[in-house]
């Protein structure tokens, strides 16, 4: 492998005027750096990431720590960080697993964006302890290092909740996500707590795990025991969906027996019959405001907690009792 002595050798320099023309400093004449930069492309030099990074203390790169990234959720949120960052000459990497905590002590990235429930409080305190600047979106932690960006859960159990009471249903199923999951967690709090404001409402918690396999579980029990109709909010439409399919085989008709409403508004919710009744907000602009609060957080300007708005989509998935 070609290295920076091999470069000055050929140039008849230094090594230091040699790091000085690739790092772009004003110590070197742009002649002598249009040299060396000339040799350093022919001899096809390729330079060393880690010790450049030891040395500036900055990479460019953000990483985005996801439980996982496949499924219709991630796309846009990845999508929104994306760009922002692009925009502010940042690339993103997406990370998964315990292996790439180790990015940050590192140094291989120069921040991180949080949404995976299995990285420790702990961890993640410790490496803003030292200096390491992260943007949480499923959690809340105080640290001058740590900013969030969360979903506004409150409102999104008020909508979907009230929007159920409005229509006259008085049996009602929660079908909550995957267990510790930040987002499951105040969605089945607050509906909760909905529910001590109407006595007369008769409600189950069905526990799932955000998929569609999940969604159809919930179905069937729905089902089996199933003595009129039923409301159901299922804390994401990835498990409404799975219970469309699972119902789909029975007699049991969507928006006139059983009655669905899901959180996320993903691209399959206005495709299927009836239109699935929603909780949406824009996943590209949590994806960009979570970029935007990290790239503050870098260059050490002034943030403060934001919240995603969110708002209801009706649909035919939820019909009016008589």
């Amino acid at each position: 492998m070609v290295s920076i002595k091999d470069i000055a050798k050929k140039a008849g320099v230094s090594i230091s005027t040699v790091s000085y023309a690739l790092n772009g400093s004003p110590k070197v004449t742009e002649e002598t750096s249009a040299k060396i930069l000339a040799i350093a492309k022919e001899l096809n030099y390729i330079p060393n990431a880690a010790a450049r990074t030891l040395k500036k203390r900055k990479t460019k790169i953000i990483g985005a720590f996801l439980t996982d990234y496949s499924g219709p959720f991630f796309g846009q949120l990845l999508h929104g960080m994306r760009e922002t960052l692009n925009n502010k000459d940042f690339d993103l990497v997406v990370c998964t697993g315990k292996e790439s905590h180790r990015f940050l002590p590192e140094g291989i990235i120069d921040g991180a964006i949080v949404l995976d429930a299995t990285f420790p409080n702990e961890e993640l305190i410790s490496y803003a302890d030292r200096g390491h600047k992260l943007v949480v979106l499923d959690r809340e932690m105080d640290h001058p290092n740590i900013e969030r960006v969360l979903l506004d859960n409150k409102m999104g159990a008020e909508l979907a909740v009230n929007f159920l009471l409005e229509r006259g249903h008085d049996q009602i199923v929660f079908v909550t996500g995957s267990p510790g999951s930040y987002d499951s967690e105040q969605r089945l709090h607050f509906v909760q707590e909905l529910m001590e404001s109407h006595p007369s409402i008769s409600y189950q918690v069905i526990r799932g795990d955000f998929d569609k396999p999940s969604g159809e579980r919930a179905a069937q029990q729905i089902v089996q025991n199933y003595t009129g109709p039923v409301a159901v909010f299922c804390f994401n439409d990835e498990m409404a969906i799975g219970m469309y399919n699972y119902l789909s085989g029975t007699d049991y008709i969507v928006g006139e027996h059983i009655h669905i409403i899901g959180f996320d508004d993903i691209e399959v919710s206005q495709y299927v019959h009836p239109r699935l009744s929603t909780i949406h907000y824009s996943k590209k602009d949590w994806g960009s405001k979570a970029a935007e609060q990290l790239i503050q957080l870098i260059k050490k300007e002034k943030t403060k907690p934001q919240k995603v708005i969110v708002e209801l989509i009706e649909g035919g998935s939820v019909g009016k009792l008589k």
